[in-house]
């Protein structure tokens, strides 16, 4: 079963409860690592809260994205909504990488050169202890759904392959804000047993690099998407089979898939039928192909079938995608 198959059946309500959890385990991180803070005058803690407030301003954004994408069809988008989940998801990575990196970054630099020691650091270390338990227990969930989407593919090649952006978000910002939490603590603890207050500063700048090279991950796999990514290439061969069993096909030379939505594709079949079918044997011909297909798998919104040769299908393509043809 392909990747985009697997995270169709995890659901969308899974994806809602992985943002749930997470939103609601950030706002509360979030007020937290803000209060201590400015209770402390931490640059790193200060990063963190503002990691924390943009991690649960993008799980509300990502909300929204399911919430639109799941709209029906209508006159004016025939293809319906999928792609506003793409849409939001790069306004995520965006968001990550001006409000979470280029802030902390900021922060770090004006600590460095406005260095000032850091008072009550156990009020530092308790919230990090906090934040880390909250934030584990998010990172968990989502990792416990991207793995059982994956299969047995490796993690990154999942990530690549993967057409649901809320399931690899939630786990990229998990990751980023447990990485981020590790460095605020040594920064801290740096800073103090070392009195060296830029250290802090130091540790600003490398939670903004951080987020700043998952934002540029996720921004490059939802523009992906969102310009038209092909489905599965499981996806593809399982419909070519089908088609190619009917009676009365020659060859099934092709599909052209792209993907709208986690569970959203559009795809377009070239089959070559027998010359002495006429034209009411071969309509008749694609609507049980067009059947057939939906029943094997549901996440095909529309499914256009063109009769012509494989020699006019090669022909076409190689027009169409000269020597990178698929």
């Amino acid at each position: 079963m392909s990747v985009a198959a697997r995270s169709a059946r995890v659901g969308r309500s899974s994806s809602k409860f992985v943002l749930y959890a997470a939103l609601v385990g950030n706002l509360l991180v979030a007020l937290a690592k803000a209060a201590a803070a400015a209770w402390t005058g931490s640059s790193a803690m200060t990063s963190e809260a503002i990691h924390s407030f943009v991690d649960s301003l993008n799980e509300i954004l990502l909300l929204y994205g399911i919430r639109r994408s799941d709209r029906r069809a209508d006159t004016d988008h025939p293809l319906g909504y999928g792609r506003e989940l793409y849409f939001w998801s790069f306004i995520v990575a965006l968001l990550v990488f001006s409000l979470g990196a280029v802030a902390a970054v900021y922060e770090g630099v004006d600590h460095l050169l406005h260095p000032e020691p850091i008072r009550d650091q156990f009020v530092n270390y308790a919230v990090l202890a906090i934040a880390f338990v909250l934030d584990g227990a998010s990172w968990l969930i989502s990792l416990r759904q991207f793995a059982a989407a994956k299969g047995d593919l490796g993690f990154y090649d999942a990530f690549r392959r993967s057409k649901d952006p809320p399931s690899f978000i939630v786990l990229f910002e998990d990751s980023a804000a447990l990485l981020g939490i590790v460095v605020a603590a040594a920064g801290t603890f740096a800073s103090v047993a070392l009195q060296e207050p830029i250290l802090d500063g130091v540790a600003s700048v490398i939670i903004g690099v951080i987020l700043g090279a998952s934002a540029i991950l996720v921004a490059r796999e939802s523009k992906s998407l969102l310009i038209g990514e092909r489905a599965d290439p499981q996806l593809t061969k399982a419909i070519l089979d089908i088609a190619a069993a009917e009676p009365g096909v020659s060859g099934a030379n092709g599909l052209l898939t792209v993907q709208l939505a986690p569970d959203q594709v559009v795809a377009a079949l070239s089959v070559e039928f027998s010359d002495d079918m006429k034209t009411g044997e071969i309509e008749e011909q694609v609507i049980a192909i067009e059947r057939k297909v939906r029943e094997a798998h549901p996440e095909i919104v529309a499914l256009f079938v063109k009769p012509q040769t494989g020699k006019t299908f090669l022909t076409s393509r190689k027009e169409r995608f000269g020597d990178a043809a698929p």
